[in-house]
């Protein structure tokens, strides 16, 4: 299962891809985290491995994620026009899932998000469900950007707020 979703950012890029890069932050923005551990390396750079646990009402997800790509390294002083590439897969039992993150400017002060997400998954019910799971995947990746864009932008956090 495969599906795109994006979101404008009033921000420039720079502190976009900042504060999505900085772990510190993640439990603000990103709803249901219960642990986020790198199990070997730095967080956020090509090669690591955090432990991931996420909470979906009473169901905890735990799962394991290495970073694929980080493009620039350096996310200081990033030239104009450089788009920032940000992969991950997360491998969980019974599935495994990439992300890949592009980050380009869309304008004066503005970011533009894109996410491509892939799902794989191990047994035939799961599956055959994909197809009809596939809107709610997107729901919840289009409802954490926005919660990310609210962080960003209002400094939102997802712990303060119901739902």
């Amino acid at each position: 299962m495969r599906y795109t979703v994006s979101i404008e950012i009033a921000l420039p890029r720079e502190r976009v891809v900042q504060l999505l890069a900085d772990p510190t932050h993640l439990p603000m923005w990103l709803r249901g985290l219960v642990l986020h551990e790198p199990l070997n390396g730095l967080h956020g750079q090509v090669g690591t491995e955090s432990r991931v646990v996420l909470r979906t009402g009473k169901q905890d997800m735990e799962g394991t994620e290495t970073i694929t790509r980080r493009e620039p390294a350096d996310l200081h002083a990033i030239p104009a026009g450089t788009v920032v590439h940000y992969d991950r897969e997360l491998v969980a039992e019974g599935m495994w899932s990439a992300a890949r993150e592009r980050l380009t400017e869309a304008g004066p002060g503005a970011t533009l998000w894109v996410s491509e997400n892939e799902y794989r998954f191990d047994g035939t019910p799961m599956r055959l469900l994909a197809p009809v799971l596939r809107g709610v995947f997107r729901a919840q990746s289009r409802r954490h950007m926005r919660d990310f864009k609210a962080f960003a932008e209002h400094g939102t956090d997802v712990r303060d707020t119901a739902g």
